[in-house]
């Protein structure tokens, strides 16, 4: 949160004047009241970012005022000003809502702590609340055995050590935002924030918002600060950076090249200390060259290039990841960890992942949720396989005879349908969640949902 007015509430004139006096000398805008019903008025008018009030005024006094302000601007913060110093004090104002107290009388200094503390915590808050939203059920880590994922995060842990800009590029599921995770984690920011903005999940001004943030002029009663803002100290990351368009590819390549920007609706240039990751499916290269992508953004996205390759290339991959992933989602359901049968192994490396490690993540959420033994089988594997052609193997006589007779006698059709209703489930109705996890779009999504219920195959 960044506090840029500040309404000051005192029916003393001398305490008020000193208070709109040293907020002005701290660089922020003061708005004066001297009463509970005026502070009402002019909160409606200015939605301040922070409330300063006296406990003790006549009329209203300031526990009713700061309950009142928030219905109208909900989620201000406010300090309440008071002489009385005591424990019954300091709870009353607390359970009030006010996030800070200032005892009488104060000073400068004193007024500027505690100002500077209650943005610090509005920051955090906000900050909690964007990890939240971003929360899901999928494992984390990176587990590797193959030469090429070794050598992929031998790169990626000596681009941790700059703050140069790094692209990630990869087929869709591969695991680029949890490289992105790991360069992030093994940098020196790795205390700072971690802040990931899906590009291709937003309508063009809901990602300017969203990036930027925006001042009233915007059209918003308050201003609030977007990604960008929650990112400084830490990590920025660009999740396929290639869906953006023009508009924001200019914003963005003087945030890249300057680290400032503005908000949308202002005129005051902030600027921020990012490190910038950016994730993409598409060839941006040949983007670049058809006219869709920038070439002075495509260049300084473009400073440290690491290609995270598909599951299909490193099949020595599979069974630690299909195992990583088994292991995680029975610890969170609270189940044994299980095993797999042969069969199942062989399967799982005969297949040829389209969705790549995403498709074998969600494979296994659904095997182990859905298990009744402490063994996954190929029956379980054919239940929430989510397409593809399985790969031959010495074993098989044929790619559907690796993966057991049930998936041989299913149509693709419906082996669709239930991987999209099991993700569906698993992402608690998100589509574009869901969307992301199948690497498909969410309109893509909505039609098939669409179809499906007009033909009674859904409710």
């Amino acid at each position: 949160m960044s506090i840029q007015r500040i309404l000051v509430v005192d029916d003393d004139q001398l305490s008020r004047e000193f208070l709109v006096e040293a907020v002005t000398a701290l660089g922020y805008k003061p708005v004066e009241a001297k009463n509970g019903a005026e502070a009402l008025e002019r909160a409606a008018a200015s939605a301040p970012d922070l409330v300063l009030a006296d406990l003790r005024m006549p009329g209203m006094d300031g526990v009713e005022l700061i309950k009142r302000i928030r219905e109208t601007v909900p989620g201000v913060p406010s300090v309440m000003i008071t002489a009385q110093g005591t424990v019954e004090t300091a709870v009353q104002a607390m359970r009030a809502g006010a996030s800070d107290v200032l005892l009488k009388p104060c000073t400068a200094e004193a007024l500027e702590v505690v100002i500077e503390r209650v943005e610090r915590t509005a920051r955090l808050i906000r900050e909690n609340e964007y990890l939240r939203q971003e929360m899901s059920a999928s494992a984390s880590g990176m587990v590797a055995k193959s030469a090429a994922m070794l050598e992929t995060l031998r790169t990626a842990a000596r681009y941790a050590r700059s703050k140069g800009t790094v692209l990630i590029t990869g087929e869709s599921g591969t695991g680029k935002e949890r490289l992105a995770r790991y360069i992030h984690e093994s940098s020196p920011r790795k205390d700072g924030p971690f802040i990931r903005v899906n590009c291709a999940s937003m309508p063009e001004q809901l990602l300017l918002l969203e990036l930027f943030g925006h001042d009233r002029a915007s059209g918003s009663q308050r201003g609030r600060e977007g990604r960008v803002e929650l990112a400084d100290g830490g990590t920025l990351l660009l999740d396929e950076i290639g869906e953006i368009p023009a508009s924001v590819q200019a914003r963005l390549l003087r945030l890249v090249e300057d680290e400032e920007f503005e908000r949308l609706g202002g005129s005051t240039t902030q600027r921020v200390d990012v490190r910038i990751l950016a994730t993409t499916s598409r060839d941006l290269a040949s983007e670049m060259r058809a006219g869709r992508f920038r070439e002075e953004l495509y260049y300084r996205l473009n400073v440290l290039p690491v290609r995270v390759a598909p599951l299909r290339d490193r099949r020595e991959d599979v069974m630690p990841l299909a195992q990583h992933f088994a292991t995680a989602f029975a610890k969170s359901t609270g189940l044994e960890t299980p095993t797999f049968t042969p069969e199942a192994a062989e399967a799982l490396q005969a297949w040829s992942w389209p969705g790549n490690v995403r498709e074998l993540e969600n494979t296994l959420q659904r095997a182990v949720v859905a298990l009744r033994h402490t063994r996954i089988d190929v029956a379980d594997l054919a239940l929430v396989a989510s397409g593809g052609t399985p790969a031959s193997t010495a074993s098989a006589s044929s790619p559907t005879e690796a993966l057991g007779p049930q998936l041989a006698n299913r149509k693709l059709e419906e082996i669709e349908r239930v991987s999209i209703l099991a993700t569906l489930q698993a992402t608690r109705g998100n589509k574009t969640e869901a969307a992301r996890r199948l690497g498909v779009t969410a309109r893509t999504l909505s039609n098939k949902m669409k179809l499906w219920r007009s033909t009674g195959l859904v409710a």
